[in-house]
């Protein structure tokens, strides 16, 4: 079990951000000018792969599949915001860098993780010369363990009278269903008009040929390293479970279409495996 520091899978995730920025060409799909500095003493470790083989059907597929659903996430999120909501909920939050980019000015950042992650980060973004943003907060939650999100977010300030968008992503798979099914039960708790965007990895049978290459590279280096996939939801069962927990589901994107023409229309390695579907649902009134 995770006790201090990020888990490789949060590492890895930076470090395709930062490596889509250097070795992918334009359009960009997702910017995120802080993941490199984040990494630290890793930076050049984590990104090493992406830089020597930047066309390998894995290494290019994690980073379409980090940069796509972070796109999809915050493209969403800024459309809730015009619509008046300012809380904004990252969910196994992970090196996310939102807190300190622009468009985070008028928002309220709650980051959700495990507390080890957020000491390692705290300390890494004071090493790497990023001020602390003055509207974040840092919520220590393991959800796997039982903890309700909702419960830590409204001991920290959270108003759970107004809306909330919340972004889950990259985290289901590596949680039980039991788990999943618990989390969104704390969050259909929320304020009706809250949204939430959730990615879910297919199950087997629903893989195209190029899902199951990647799956099959990468289950077992994962499982390997300790954080197994453990949970798979077809489209219609995510949805199922959204609804049984007062969410209405508005949209469900295949990751290749997350980013519209700025990922299918490349002249560049940059491709998506196709292995998951984007959940956009709103809490109902």
């Amino acid at each position: 079990m995770q006790t201090e520091g990020p888990s490789t899978t949060a590492l890895h995730t930076a470090a395709a951000r930062a490596a889509h920025l250097i070795v992918d060409g334009e359009p960009v799909v997702f910017r995120d000018p802080f993941a490199y500095a984040l990494l630290g003493e890793w930076a050049d470790d984590y990104l090493r792969p992406h830089r020597e083989m930047p066309d390998h059907p894995v290494v290019a597929g994690l980073r379409a599949a980090v940069v796509t659903r972070g796109r999809y996430a915050e493209d969403r999120l800024a459309g809730a915001v015009r619509r008046g909501v300012h809380q904004y909920v990252i969910l196994g939050a992970g090196l996310d860098t939102y807190a300190w980019r622009p468009a985070s000015r008028p928002v309220e950042v709650f980051e959700v993780d495990h507390p080890g992650t957020q000491r390692w980060k705290r300390e890494a973004t004071a090493r790497a010369g990023l001020p602390a943003p003055r509207r974040l907060t840092y919520v220590p939650v393991d959800m796997e363990a039982g903890e309700c999100p909702v419960d830590r977010l409204v001991a920290h300030g959270f108003d759970p009278d107004r809306p909330a968008f919340v972004s889950w992503l990259g985290v289901t798979v590596y949680l039980t269903r039991e788990a999943v099914a618990r989390t969104l039960a704390g969050l259909g708790r929320l304020a009706p008009g809250s949204e939430i965007v959730v990615d879910h990895l297919l199950p087997e049978a629903l893989r195209g040929p190029r899902a199951r290459a990647y799956a099959a590279a990468l289950m077992p280096l994962v499982a390997k390293g300790g954080e197994p996939w453990l949970t798979f939801l077809s489209p219609r069962e995510a949805a199922d479970l959204l609804e049984e927990h007062g969410f209405e589901v508005a949209e469900q994107v295949p990751e290749c279409d997350a980013a519209g023409p700025a990922l299918r229309e490349r002249a560049d390695a940059l491709a998506c495996s196709g292995i998951s579907v984007i959940t956009h649902a709103r809490r109902r009134a």
